[in-house]
């Protein structure tokens, strides 16, 4: 709610009123007085509920509704001019075939101009092109040819840059999904490998969109891949490449690329102080992220490795013991995400977050169901430690659902694994399997008091790749829950 109301309120009078009036045209009134309220009211959410006799999912509905329609309003403001450039490129051969030279190289000159404050490399190619044409008697022709070679190549490296950001992050994706962080496995060589690349072409040229592809990398990979307690990205801090990145937002605030990528940069700040536990700090930019939250999942993947903030909000939700509300949440939130078993990684991550989400309301079954689902549709083998993980979270779900047969099941399996790979390589899920053991034991004497000593010995363990039993509360109730297991075989 943060986030509409801000946005509202730096609304200039004029959007503020095209956007009102155009609420009350298509007889959205309760959008158009939730608008004025925001605005020139100082009223609390469950007041304007009251007022307009709304439920609060439907006022949910309702305030989301209003923000798509700002949005569209500012897209459609933003988009207006930058329209007319590109209209204006595309009929050039008009100007060309029917104007004389000295009006064909004023129009040229003036969308120049233009082009090079949209950043627009590809267009800019296209007037160069035709300059160069004009200019072939004159000394001016080797100068514009030049410059036609130069955003030839700058389009290029933009499209490389691109390239690397979305390789990078489907890399990441395997990294974080493998267990030998410490052996420095080629997947974290392959990752610094891109980083270097991208530095080299984002060298090649004093570019503001360079720098900006360059950023998110960088940043997500000093949080994540190589943590620098400097925290300095070529000379800079990452605060300070959060005040330069955003610089430039403000100067080309017509772009249309930056205006989606400043949610990018609002969720590398979340994840930025969450990792420094700068928790004050997060709350500032956390309501932005998480009202994007299915946009960031679905649309953003080529840029940043989203799932990243399903992994946050756990944290977030774990250390201010708000967990039993995940699943309403979810139920608003991510209605618009779709399963996208192509990308497993992406997929897994948001799977355990539901299954984890039911948890906390307490539906094993439904939990249960999901996790199923995903050792059926995706092959983990690939990940045989994360592959342990998901199997011991569905074994916890079997302990609380008291079927001991299904779980047996799925703890003999886990065993097995565990004799490959060897117990020191995995303690862990050893330790987390123990735990669902001496809960459903025969043996009924001092259950708490073996749970509790063995919750310790997990916790000092520190895993690096994808846990999903690290996001088990174990506390007094965990282990009240355990103990009341009953009707053991």
């Amino acid at each position: 709610m943060a986030k509409l109301k801000n946005i509202v309120k730096q609304l200039s009078e004029k959007d503020y009123k095209l956007i009102y009036d155009s609420l009350l045209e298509s007889n959205a009134e309760k959008s158009a007085y939730l608008l004025k309220a925001l605005r020139e009211r100082q009223l609390s959410d469950s007041k304007i509920m009251a007022e307009l006799e709304v439920t609060p999912n439907a006022y949910y509905t309702l305030r989301s509704r209003l923000n798509i329609r700002i949005e569209e309003h500012l897209i459609q403001q933003m988009e207006s001019p930058r329209t007319d450039i590109l209209r204006k490129v595309a009929n050039l051969n008009e100007v060309l075939f029917t104007k004389k030279r000295t009006i064909s190289l004023a129009t040229l000159k003036k969308l120049e101009k233009e082009l090079i404050d949209y950043d627009l490399a590809s267009e800019l190619t296209v007037i160069y092109k035709s300059l160069k044409k004009l200019n072939i008697n004159t000394p001016e022709h080797f100068h514009y040819s030049q410059l036609y070679n130069r955003h030839v190549a700058y389009m290029l490296a933009v499209d490389k840059a691109e390239d690397l950001l979305a390789e990078y992050f489907k890399k990441y994706g395997n990294y974080y999904f493998s267990a030998e962080f410490s052996a420095e496995p080629a997947d974290k060589l392959g990752l610094s490998l891109l980083v270097k690349e991208m530095q080299n072409v984002a060298k090649l040229y004093e570019s503001h969109r360079l720098y900006v592809f360059q950023s998110s990398m960088l940043i997500f990979h000093r949080l994540f891949v190589e943590p620098d307690d400097h925290l300095q990205v070529d000379g800079e801090s990452i605060q300070d490449v959060f005040a330069h990145v955003q610089k430039i937002f403000d100067t080309y605030n017509l772009d249309p690329l930056y205006y989606h990528l400043n949610l990018l940069f609002e969720f590398l700040k979340v994840e930025y102080y969450n990792h420094y536990k700068v928790y004050r700090e997060v709350e500032k930019h956390f309501e932005e992220v998480n009202d994007a939250a299915s946009t960031l999942l679905v649309n953003y993947s080529y840029f940043t490795f989203s799932p990243r903030f399903l992994i946050t909000k756990l944290e977030r939700h774990l250390r201010l013991g708000t967990e039993a509300e995940l699943m309403a949440e979810n139920e608003e939130l991510f209605v618009e995400v779709e399963a996208d078993q192509l990308n497993l990684p992406h997929h897994t991550v948001y799977t355990i977050y539901r299954a984890l989400s039911f948890y906390y309301s307490e539906k094993y079954e439904e939990a249960a169901k999901l996790i199923n689902a995903l050792l059926s549709d995706v092959n983990l083998k690939k990940y045989p430690f994360v592959q342990m993980e998901v199997k011991a979270l569905l074994a916890l779900q079997y302990c609380m659902l008291r079927d001991f047969d299904l779980f047996n099941q799925h703890s003999s399996s886990i065993q097995r694994q565990i004799r490959m790979f060897g117990k020191d390589a995995c303690e862990n899920v050893l330790l987390f399997l123990k735990i669902l053991k001496i809960a459903t034991s025969e043996a009924k004497k001092d259950k708490p008091k073996k749970i509790s000593a063995v919750i310790p010995r997990l916790k000092s363990i520190t895993v690096d790749y994808f846990a999903p039993t690290v996001f088990i509360r174990m506390d007094e109730k965990f282990i009240a829950k355990l103990t009341e297991l009953e009707g053991q075989e």
